[in-house]
């Protein structure tokens, strides 16, 4: 059995130096053996990030087309970092070639084609991770500590405010930003990180409102979205989520209220504790502040690491990934029936069958 598995990397825009990191720094059982994108410059660049993390130099192959890439039979896994609207579709035929898919958020733009991801990992006995890092941030993790030790007791509401600035710079940098058909807006884009955290700590979902505009910025997409969700436990969920903030990002919050808790989290990916109270007297909150905070460069976070340690681990001993499919697929379908919601007027009732952000053309 092997004991460092072989990485590619698809899509070499701006998300893949964390990919970069999060291979290199498991360098002890992983290792970037190739890099794909339709740009040369881009995989250049990407290899550059790669080696200044391994302060070394490590010879990657490159290549152009992806279905090229598949057909080595060295890659154990696949990385896709590419447009959103382009994930499912790479992610499947990775899966069909074999290969374990670490996938970025959001795994797909339609039900339809998440369930088909999920069912090409179940089919070929493969890994599809998501990347959701930010559940791995310090702050996060303690708090989920905390909630299944049960402190919080009956979970009661949760409010997720994304509130950020992406002027019409950020869209006019690529012409698929902001499109119904390979990114959506700002809950699908912005907002994903939040919105899953926020099901996680309350669990499945019953019902989902929404209202959502195009205030300000030049695309298709939402900038501004506005999301009530009715927990199937009875508690309720708030999403905020906007990239007109002015003049530039103001905050990410996620407050999680409880019976017997409350804990605030904050800072430029939820890395900081801002409120911690508890009735059970375990811990303090000025303790909690100044051990469970991180300073990170960019709203990435430190994440990336722990999330491919954990695909390893899946790969090399079997072990249950974190976020895999089906988990992946939860914050997508919240998004997707607030996009239904705030098209047709109505609360949508999950599951949802099936929808899309091209049915909202």
């Amino acid at each position: 059995m092997k004991d460092r598995l072989n990485f590619a990397v698809i899509g070499c825009g701006r998300i893949s130096g964390k990919h970069m990191e999060g291979i290199a720094k498991n360098r002890d059982r992983a290792v970037l053996k190739a890099v794909c994108d339709i740009i040369p410059e881009k995989m250049d660049g990407a290899i550059d990030k790669y080696n200044r993390f391994m302060g070394e130099y490590i010879k990657v192959s490159k290549y152009r087309d992806y279905e090229k890439l598949l057909l080595d039979p060295d890659i154990d896994i696949v990385t896709v970092a590419t447009e959103s609207g382009y994930h499912a579709r790479i992610a499947i035929d990775a899966l069909e070639a074999g290969k374990h898919v670490v996938v970025e958020k959001p795994m797909a733009l339609s039900i339809k084609d998440a369930d088909a991801m999920i069912d090409a990992a179940d089919r070929n006995g493969r890994k599809l991770c998501v990347s959701f890092q930010n559940r791995y941030n310090k702050a996060v993790k303690k708090t989920r500590e905390a909630y299944e030790a049960g402190r919080f007791g009956r979970m009661l509401h949760g409010v997720a405010s994304i509130r950020w600035n992406r002027g019409d710079e950020y869209y006019s940098q690529a012409a698929w930003r902001g499109t119904w058909a390979l990114d959506g807006g700002a809950l699908m884009n912005q907002c994903t990180h939040n919105i899953d955290l926020i099901q996680w700590f309350f669990g499945p979902v019953d019902t989902v409102y929404a209202q959502t505009d195009t205030f300000l910025r030049p695309i298709e997409g939402e900038d501004t979205g506005a999301v009530i969700i009715r927990f199937k436990s009875g508690a309720i969920g708030i999403i905020e989520g906007s990239v007109c903030v002015y003049p530039h990002n103001l905050e990410e919050t996620l407050n999680l209220f409880g019976e017997k808790g409350t804990v605030c989290l904050g800072g430029m990916s939820l890395n900081h504790v801002e409120t911690w109270k508890f009735g059970d007297g375990i811990d303090t909150e000025e303790y909690i502040i100044k051990n469970y905070g991180e300073n990170p460069e960019n709203v990435y976070g430190f994440g990336h690491a722990p999330l491919f340690a954990n695909m390893i681990d899946g790969v090399l001993e079997g072990k249950a990934l974190h976020i895999d499919g089906r988990e992946g697929k939860k914050a997508l379908e919240i998004i997707l029936a607030a996009y239904k919601s705030s098209m047709t007027g109505e609360p949508v009732k999950l599951p949802l069958k099936d929808f899309a952000t091209t049915d909202m053309k």
